[in-house]
């Protein structure tokens, strides 16, 4: 899930209360263990397999009963380590489209010798689950896995079909992407109306009360480029007033300065409305009048200055990586540098890349890296996806406000949406606002968090699978 867990503001959050064993029930027990398993077998990219975890998984669902038709691994050709695992519920409507719970099994590395304890060892401590992966995203995929099991045990026939995907490759960009590769090679398994991913989540007060729950519709799409200065250097005695590194710098305070538009739709009015009021003070009135529609210069100045709160309103781009030069002791033939920009729902890489172009500085090479396709359509906000979760919340956080969200980083829900797939990022974790450390180390979630969110996620898993 990458970046997106710093969008959880500056609010102070402190863990509140400890689960032990003995005060679990008996399914809370039994998702424990599916949690641990996943959490303890290593899938990072250098180090680990997804594979191995997706037939840890496998042999779970076979003992509850799953046949071969209705769960199976799947391993990209060449890439043995980066399998996944498919599975369902069959639907008794066949007019019903079918929803996809899907989730990444992939972690990013875990030194252990920059970590006090066992990074793949589910350790519990004051109050929360530690390990490589507990946040970012085992705890959304034991919650998955567990639920296809619960159901299966209580005999529930769905209206519609549930389908479940666990995947690799969205933390490393060296792995194949599980979700595009099944778009691309079985596309059966992943076809439906929408999609429930990570990255919607919640926040919490300074005692550890939930103030909020995010429901993420949509995500930004980024999109890298190169610029590059050239030039035929010399020796770094007989100095020239043209010199590629500053031209560089030059290129770079032109990108620094560049601002997009601000952009309202109704994600983000939606989001702004809503936390406003829960945010206060200043910055939470002019929350709220953007929200409204109201975009006066003095408004937009406030709520931008939150460099969370900027990100969700317009188009970004950044320098990310510099290079230069090729001897202390010669004056520089190539100075480059990385630009990564982040494009707000609906914008075109083609008219952000002509923006870039327009304010360097000339004689400054600008090239698109790579090829990730076209950005994606944002799904709707769509009253069927936010009415159960909003009733549900009721029930599970009472006086706790869904929230509609734009997540500024990414997910995997880039290429389902792109497939015509509406992708929501769905509630029920409740983080801490300092994002729990995750791809950090001694990354961390309130234990009381992870099962509270996996009994919200299971009614609204049935809640979806029964409605219209």
């Amino acid at each position: 899930m990458r970046a997106s867990l710093l969008a959880l503001g500056g609010l102070v959050a402190l863990a509140s209360g400890r689960a032990t064993a003995a005060e679990l029930r008996p399914d809370q027990i039994a998702f424990r263990d599916i949690y641990r398993e996943l959490v303890e077998t290593d899938t990072s990219a250098p180090t680990g397999s997804c594979t191995v975890a997706a037939g840890r998984m496998l042999d779970r669902l076979r003992k509850a009963g799953f046949g071969p038709d209705r769960a199976e691994v799947f391993v990209p050709d060449g890439h043995e380590k980066d399998g996944g695992l498919i599975a369902r519920i069959e639907g008794s409507d066949p007019r019903a489209a079918p929803m996809l719970l899907v989730d990444h099994i992939d972690v990013v590395a875990a030194r252990r010798e920059d970590w006090p304890r066992d990074p793949f060892r589910l350790t519990e401590e004051k109050g929360y689950f530690i390990g490589r992966g507990v946040i970012d995203d085992k705890a959304l995929s034991a919650i998955w896995i567990d639920s296809l099991i619960r159901l299966q045990a209580a005999g529930f026939r769905p209206r519609r079909t549930i389908k479940v995907a666990l995947t690799c490759g969205e933390e490393s960009g060296d792995a194949v992407n599980g979700v595009d590769w099944l778009l691309r090679n079985r596309r059966d398994a992943v076809q439906a109306g929408f999609a429930l991913n990570e990255g919607g989540y919640g926040i919490s007060d300074k005692d550890g009360r939930p103030i909020a729950l995010y429901l993420a519709v949509g995500e930004k799409y980024a999109q890298s480029f190169t610029i590059e200065a050239r030039n035929s250097g010399g020796h770094s005695s007989r100095p020239r007033p043209d010199n590629a590194i500053y031209d560089l710098a030059d290129a770079l305070a032109a990108v620094r300065r560049l601002s997009f538009p601000i952009q309202l739709n109704p994600t983000n009015r939606g989001y702004f409305t809503r936390m406003g009021p829960i945010v206060g003070g200043a910055m939470g009135q002019a929350m709220e009048r953007l929200g409204q529609g109201q975009d006066a210069a003095a408004t937009v100045a406030t709520v931008t200055a939150d460099v969370t709160y900027n990100a969700m309103l317009r188009t970004t781009c950044v320098a990310t990586q510099v290079e230069a030069g090729h001897a202390e002791n010669a004056l520089p033939q190539r100075a480059r540098a990385t630009i990564q920009c982040r494009l707000f729902p609906g914008d075109r890489v083609e008219d952000v890349e002509a923006k870039l172009r327009s304010v360097l500085p000339s004689g400054i090479a600008l090239t698109r890296k790579g090829d990730k396709g076209a950005p994606a359509v944002p799904p709707p906000l769509d009253p069927q996806i936010m009415g159960p979760a909003e009733k549900l919340a009721q029930r599970h956080f009472p006086g706790i406000p869904v929230v509609p969200n734009l997540l500024t980083a990414g997910t995997d829900g880039r290429y389902l949406s792109a497939a015509g797939i509406p992708t929501y990022s769905v509630p029920g974790i409740v983080l801490d606002p300092d994002g729990n450390g995750a791809h950090g180390v001694d990354e961390r979630i309130r234990v009381k968090s992870v099962y509270d969110g996996r009994d919200y996620l299971y009614a609204l898993i049935r809640a979806y699978a029964e409605g219209r």
